[in-house]
């Protein structure tokens, strides 16, 4: 990452817990659902193979989009299954997708919920 400003994890972490406040107030949760973390290159010299090889070794199913009509680009979508849904649950998960994704070259950009 040389060059790039450090990533703000304690922001990031604050986004994720305001998101579920809302989402939850808004519209209730499911208890339990499976857990999607998106990512993005950071730039076109950026593989997602070894990212996916990775996060598959950490329990995470990951697929690559590459052509997704309401993307602007393509992008890495790795997903922890069955998942009990609270903010730190969720916050964990990010956590750990985002630090393997920022050794290799990609960014978080968010999370939604399947199930």
């Amino acid at each position: 990452m040389s060059g790039d400003l450090p990533h703000d994890f304690n922001a990031q972490r604050a986004e994720t817990v305001a998101a579920y406040d809302t989402l939850q107030a808004e519209q209730g949760l499911p208890d339990l659902a499976d857990v999607d973390y998106f990512f993005v290159a950071r730039n076109d010299a950026a593989d997602w193979r070894p990212l996916a090889d990775q996060l598959s070794r950490d329990g995470y199913d990951c697929q690559y989009v590459e052509d997704d009509d309401e993307a602007d680009g393509p992008y890495l979508v790795a997903t922890l299954p069955d998942q009990i849904i609270s903010a730190g649950g969720i916050w964990i998960g990010e956590e750990v997708a985002t630090r393997a994704a920022l050794e290799h070259g990609f960014t978080p950009d968010g999370w939604g919920l399947e199930g």
